[in-house]
């Protein structure tokens, strides 16, 4: 309710509703009255400490802009969040949010990519969720009962040596050619993939300030997890970065951006006739090849796994090959 009172020569109004209170002064009563007015109907739409009015697209645009920049995957939180603001769910108010909204979600988005790639971006709409309770911007949780998808078995497809072989010829890559071209660094970068089991998006990342040729190792400022690594290199990936000398001076060493290399190895799969191949793949097969090496807990260290249990998705040495140290 309002309270309007005159103080001397001016005119004082006081609101208290839903548990917030106001209070402004003013010359005439008329401009009083007309506040109290406006005041009332913005603080009818606010619960206790809740803004009612705030809606799903709000959210997402205010997560976009402070809480994503902060995340070693901010490409993709935000290229998802564009996507999430084209829902016909975006325009709902928040305290409108029902389970319900995000079961049709899941129904909907299962026809077209499989039940990984739904779950990765529920885990992107829950955490926005937790954000908009810190915010105060709704106190229920729209996700609390809500039955995710299985996710389908790991992906354990390892780079077969005729399968590399297929890859580099459309790629124009060979040992005797100098690298020139786009598509020749982008097979460098596979091959360098499997030396050091890096992601994608950190081999293109790597700028020369970041290597240590005497060491041997390369610094990664900036990780999907969010925490800087320094990558052992073996001698044959300190061959296949001074392939790519000289260096820019400004620009990342392989001068490729993340949507190129992922571009042109589509291409070359596809020419080579290996659809089932992802250049994700490569820290698998990568990670492999230094479990041949490395102690487990050196292992999560080059490859930057904070869980052992995250580590067994691409731990997958052979059993004939533990067998060997049976012996």
């Amino acid at each position: 309710m309002a309270t309007v009172r005159k103080r001397g020569d001016k005119w004082q109004v006081q609101i208290t509703l839903n548990g917030h209170r106001k209070s402004k002064t003013f010359q005439t009563k008329s401009q009083a009255s007309a506040w109290a007015r406006e005041t009332e109907q913005d603080l009818s739409l606010l619960g206790d400490n809740v803004d009612l009015r705030a809606t799903f697209n709000q959210l997402l645009n205010r997560y976009a802009k402070e809480i994503s920049p902060t995340k070693g995957g901010a490409d993709w939180e935000q290229g998802r969040i564009d996507k999430f603001r084209e829902l016909p769910i975006a325009e709902k108010r928040l305290v409108d949010l029902k389970r319900e909204d995000f079961e049709d979600y899941i129904e909907d988005r299962l026809k077209t990519v499989q039940s990984s790639t739904v779950n990765r971006e529920l885990n992107l709409l829950r955490h926005t969720m937790t954000q908009a309770r810190r915010w105060n911007l709704m106190e229920h949780n729209p996700f609390r009962d809500l039955k995710c998808p299985s996710n389908p078995p790991h992906r354990e497809r390892l780079f077969e040596p005729e399968e590399i072989e297929a890859l580099l010829i459309p790629l124009s890559y060979s040992e005797d050619w100098a690298v020139t071209m786009q598509c020749q660094r982008v097979a460098v970068a596979l091959l360098f993939a499997f030396e050091t089991a890096m992601r994608a998006g950190e081999i293109c990342a790597i700028r020369a300030a970041d290597i240590d040729f005497k060491k041997r190792t390369v610094f990664l400022p900036k990780t999907k997890n969010g925490h800087p690594r320094t990558v052992p290199l073996s001698t044959e990936a300190v061959r296949l970065l001074k392939r790519l000398e000289p260096f820019p001076t400004d620009d990342p060493v392989f001068r490729l951006s993340s949507g190129t290399l992922s571009t042109l190895f589509r291409k070359a799969r596809e020419q080579a006739g290996l659809d089932d191949l992802t250049f994700h793949d490569s820290r698998h097969e990568g990670t492999t090849r230094l479990a041949q090496k490395l102690e487990v807990m050196d292992l999560a260290r080059v490859t930057g796994h904070k869980d052992i249990r995250q580590l067994m998705t691409y731990y997958n040495k052979k059993a004939h090959h533990i067998a060997e140290l049976l012996d």
